[in-house]
């Protein structure tokens, strides 16, 4: 089942409200094998919701419309799609009488501007909204279907689940559109391409996208139109084949999180981890923190910004004086003493230049350095990062957490934890 998709509302255009919405819709509605063939956002005007439902229904027939359901004046839907079906707006009680009983139970008087989403195109059918005050609803007509949803996602979500998704998947049959994806960091999107393009061709009919962004590239495996179950297997099969090629640079599927991975790995091997930070100013400790449970594992760090903090970790001053603060032995330096101090089995430093100032044709901005300590000794390597400021400290903090679980997955990661006389 085809469909389009317009989403209204100004704020939308102007960039002041981000449009989640669309990418929740995309997905529910794939799992109910319906797909989203053009998605059209207008501003709050009446002339253009009424120009974009035309040409929707005009090419597909079934339009699912987000925003324009509430109060005020400039929401025009439930009107623009009246009006394109030739059907009156009927006020029902009891939506009046339930959008009063919800606002009593809030402690608030209902305004009388409120009645106009208790008002109904004639025929429509009425999708209850437990989330909100403004129904949902699906109108069937002589121009085609259109479903009208609130543009406040709390809403929209819960009606899509609960009440769309229900009735489209019962109506399009056993057909789905299924995704998987396999999370990659650490490989550049032209070379992930050319590793796995002799496996691309073999994949069909599974599409493959190549989604890059700051902390890698995830490639999403698509199934169309397919039975559910024979898309599982043929999405999993072909997430397997594409691991198994990438090796290390694939970490997980789906909302696979790098510093979670890093944390379960850790957990099983019952290894320990520290850092010590220059450029990233925290970003991995903040990473491994997040995730719940990070305490088994990560003992703590420094954020060693200032070269008197890189002195007073371990850093010689002799190698900061001759080397600088963003260099290859000021940071095996960092990450020894890191190891040392925290007492734990691997640790990792970062420092480096992220802009937008302060590089040199020596040292360009973009160029991080790394070190990973582990029982064995210490090893370092270089990089230089494209980006803004942000996204150069981001891609260093992701980088430092790839370093820490490639060395976490080493048969000597599991040595014994040092001593402070090992540093």
């Amino acid at each position: 089942m085809d469909l389009e998709l317009v989403t209204i509302g100004t704020e939308l255009l102007l960039g002041f409200t981000v449009d989640t919405n669309s990418a929740f819709l995309g997905q529910a509605l794939a799992a109910a094998g319906a797909r989203i063939t053009r998605r059209t956002s207008v501003p709050d005007d009446a002339e253009a919701v009424g120009t974009a439902l035309r040409e929707a229904l005009a090419r597909s027939r079934f339009v699912i419309t987000t925003g324009g359901l509430g109060p005020t004046r400039d929401d025009l839907t439930k009107h623009a799609v009246a009006g394109l079906f030739g059907l009156p707006l009927d006020f029902h009680q009891d939506i009046w009488d339930d959008l009063a009983a919800r606002w009593s139970r809030m402690g608030r008087k209902i305004g009388e501007r409120n009645r106009g989403q208790a008002e109904v195109p004639r025929g429509a059918l009425v999708l209850s909204n437990r989330w909100g005050t403004a129904p949902g609803l699906w109108i069937s007509g002589e121009p085609g279907e259109v479903i009208l949803l609130p543009g406040v996602p709390t809403e929209m979500r819960g009606l899509v689940t609960h009440e769309v998704v229900p009735r489209l998947a019962a109506r399009g049959g056993t057909r789905v559109i299924r995704s998987l994806t396999v999370r990659t960091t650490g490989i550049p999107e032209s070379t992930l391409a050319d590793r796995v393009s002799d496996i691309e061709e073999a994949l069909a009919p599974l599409t493959l996208a190549y989604l890059p962004g700051l902390e890698g590239v995830d490639l999403r495996l698509t199934a169309w139109d397919s039975d559910p179950r024979a898309a599982d297997v043929a999405l999993q099969a072909a997430a397997d084949r594409l691991a198994k090629r990438l090796g290390d640079h694939a970490y997980g599927g789906e909302d696979a999180d790098l510093a979670a991975v890093l944390l379960d790995v850790c957990k099983a091997r019952e290894l320990t981890i520290s850092v010590a930070e220059s450029c990233t100013g925290g970003l991995v400790g903040a990473r491994i923190t997040a995730v719940p449970g990070s305490s088994a594992v990560f003992a703590g760090g420094m954020i060693c910004y200032d070269d008197a903090l890189k002195r007073e970790l371990g850093v010689p001053g002799r190698i900061l004086e001759e080397q600088g603060a963003v260099s290859e032995g000021t940071v095996r330096a960092m990450a020894l003493a890191a190891r040392a101090r925290y007492g734990t089995s691997l640790a990792a430093a970062v420092s480096g230049i992220a802009g937008p100032d302060g590089g040199s044709e020596a040292k360009p901005v973009g160029m991080v350095w790394f070190a990973f300590a582990d029982r064995q000794g210490v090893d370092s390597e270089r990089y230089i990062f494209p980006g803004s400021r942000g996204d150069i400290r981001a891609r260093a903090a992701q980088h430092v957490l790839l370093g820490l679980l490639r060395r976490a997955r080493e048969p000597s990661a599991l040595s014994p934890q040092p001593s402070v006389a090992d540093g």
